[in-house]
């Protein structure tokens, strides 16, 4: 007779997958790390016989023909690849070591695509950086950059230092950019507001990545009761890091101060009728067409509600001509496993 498990073995077994899968989590960093040091080094090395004894690149493809003899089995050795690291190395070189540490915590296929298409190692930094908080994909990260986000992240006008607290308003300042890239909608001429508002829903998960990570959807022109009378929030988030309602007043227009004014009623609201005693206060965000800095920070002086402003754009804010050309996408997992398999 089959014996009868106990009522306690499926969440026991379920803390022992867990541990199982942060050691093989671990495991697959830690030979990330290696392999990356490993990339390094190779660079390096090349680096210093092309600089010291005037070695051309014929070398370099003598190289790849005689690693790829003597390691079959291992992945990496191409001509192309061996540049790279040549590359990653001439890029790094005289940065920080903590730089180099963040670039051995992704794989080596992210780590071409910042050195490669960054100009500077603070912009460099800012995408290793990112691409381990946010564990991006290298499709995200492809966007990131493309979108030149290290150019937009934290840049709207707010009014968060006076109306929330530290470190608070510079979590909130940092969740919010300047100007939100909207290139995967088609709007046309004379749309309105509703329209916008439409498509961004019809893509939700391409504006909830726009809007960066920490953002949940919680309704679309969310209905308040006040005073006998409906109003509608065009679209309300919940964000898991601030701990704070995002109210979004979408604009087809340019800014104008009766703008923040009614933002400033919407979070007084939202304040009274959402919130909880576990949520910090209610964060607006009013995302126009354009508008002139002044203006903004006339409208939002004396308000006592956190409010931030930015621009929204159709388009890709960099020349079509500097778009990068990328590898091909796949996940973070999947290269690192792919890694693996080709090491001996």
């Amino acid at each position: 007779m089959k014996e009868t498990l106990p009522p306690e073995y499926r969440p026991w077994l379920e803390t022992v997958k867990t541990a199982i899968r942060s050691v093989q989590i671990k495991a697959a960093l830690a030979v990330n790390e290696h392999l990356i040091r490993l990339y390094w080094e190779l660079g390096r090395m090349i680096v210093k016989k092309q600089e010291e004894a005037n070695w051309g690149a014929s070398v370099v493809e003598q190289l790849a023909t005689d690693l790829k003899a003597e390691f079959p089995d291992m992945a990496g050795f191409s001509r192309s690849n061996l540049f790279y690291m040549r590359q990653f190395y001439m890029f790094y070189r005289n940065a920080d070591e903590k730089i180099q540490l963040l670039a051995g915590q992704i794989p080596w296929w992210h780590n071409v695509m910042i050195f490669s298409k960054c100009k500077t190692i603070d912009e460099a930094a800012f995408y290793l950086s990112g691409a381990i908080r946010n564990a991006w994909s290298r499709n995200m990260l492809v966007i990131q950059i493309e979108n030149a986000l290290h150019l937009r992240q934290g840049k709207a006008i707010t009014n968060f230092g006076q109306t929330l607290p530290p470190p608070l308003s510079e979590l909130a300042q940092q969740t919010i950019k300047d100007p939100y890239i909207f290139d995967f909608l088609t709007l046309a001429e004379g749309a309105r507001e509703q329209d916008l508002e439409r498509q961004l829903m019809n893509y939700i998960t391409d504006f909830l990545l726009e809007l960066g990570a920490g953002f949940a959807f919680v309704g679309r022109q969310y209905r308040l009761e006040i005073a006998e009378k409906t109003y509608a929030i065009d679209l309300l988030f919940y964000h898991l890091r601030l701990r704070s309602y995002v109210v979004i007043d979408l604009k087809m227009k340019h800014f104008e101060p009766e703008f923040a004014g009614k933002m400033n009623f919407y979070l007084s609201a939202a304040d009274d009728l959402l919130r909880s005693d576990l949520d910090n206060a209610s964060i607006g965000i009013i995302l126009c067409r354009s508008k002139k800095g002044i203006e903004v920070e006339y409208a939002l002086r004396n308000l006592n509600k956190p409010i931030g402003v930015s621009d929204w754009q159709l388009t890709t804010i960099l020349p079509e001509n500097m778009k990068p050309s990328l590898p091909s996408v796949e996940a973070f997992e999947q290269e690192l496993t792919e890694r693996l398999k080709n090491q001996p």
